[in-house]
């Protein structure tokens, strides 16, 4: 099992995770621990209506990864729009992506849970 205080997280206690929503994050609230990211030159920004914590398979320039969703923002630059999500990693890392390189899964999706399972170095009965 992983540790909670380390901000990980485990097939089992994910939802636990404490999502950032209602507003857009300011450096305040990363600094304290609150959000994922703040993005400050952006306009038009928004909070993305989705339900969070949301286990997702990230599709990282590292491969996929099992993470869970604990933040949700769209902003807008000068061409685009960005559809950001605030993510927490088994190991209690947190990353940003974009909507469009997650899948989002149920957290009985077997290829997350094991992803899961081998980031935490649970259930396999092997050690590192």
């Amino acid at each position: 099992m992983s540790e909670p205080e380390d901000g990980g997280f485990d097939v089992d206690d994910w939802a636990r995770l404490v999502p950032f929503t209602g507003a857009l994050a300011t450096l305040a609230d990363v600094r304290a621990r609150k959000a994922i990211f703040a993005l400050g030159d952006t306009e038009g920004g928004r909070v993305l209506d989705m339900p969070l914590p949301q286990p997702v398979i990230w599709w990282s320039d590292d491969g996929e990864q099992a993470a869970v969703a604990v933040q949700a923002e769209v902003h807008q630059t000068d061409d685009e729009t960005m559809e950001v999500l605030g993510l927490i990693l088994p190991d209690g890392a947190g990353a940003v992506a974009l909507l469009e390189d997650v899948d989002l899964v149920d957290d009985t999706d077997p290829e997350w849970r094991r992803m899961v399972a081998e980031a935490v170095g649970d259930e396999t009965g092997e050690e590192d």
